[in-house]
């Protein structure tokens, strides 16, 4: 077992654009379906493993190029350390104040730290100056707990 961190920042309303962050049906629409509802088949089919917005659930990074790792870790602890120091990074950015608190950050790493270790994923946002947004995200693979099937974007 091991963890992938995933970051993104970027404009609120190009991360609230759900249709890229959902993964394609796995199945193309009937050969007599409308004409539209193929071409947005299509479409969303070559989006989404090319886009870097974060998917709506964590484990569809797993579909994602290899190079939007943030980086690879064994243990849990320091899987969880990145993200303490994303969070330290990015705290100054924070729009709220409530989410800059150092007992909240160290709440989120404690938390990432017990749910990774028992094969769990992190996945955290946060509004930054307005509209940008962050997202953080830990994904568990080799095998995913809830999906199984998706293979893990590195070598063993």
């Amino acid at each position: 077992m091991h963890h992938h961190g995933y970051l993104w920042t970027g404009p609120k309303a190009r991360f609230d654009q759900e249709a890229l962050r959902r993964p394609p049906h796995p199945g193309p629409p009937p050969p007599d379906s409308r004409p539209e509802l193929v071409q947005r088949y299509r479409e969303v089919a070559t989006a989404f493993p090319a886009s870097d917005l974060p998917p709506l659930e964590p484990a569809y990074w797993l579909l994602k190029p290899p190079a939007l790792i943030h980086g690879t870790w064994d243990e849990a602890a320091s899987a969880a350390a990145w993200l303490r120091d994303r969070l330290t990074e990015y705290a100054p950015r924070f729009a709220t104040e409530a989410h800059r608190a150092p007992r909240r950050l160290t709440a989120h790493v404690t938390a990432a730290t017990a749910r990774l270790t028992t094969g769990g994923d992190i996945a955290l946002g946060f509004y930054l100056e307005r509209p940008a947004y962050l997202s953080l995200t830990l994904v568990t693979c080799s095998p995913h707990r809830t999906r199984p099937e998706l293979p893990c974007p590195l070598p063993s």
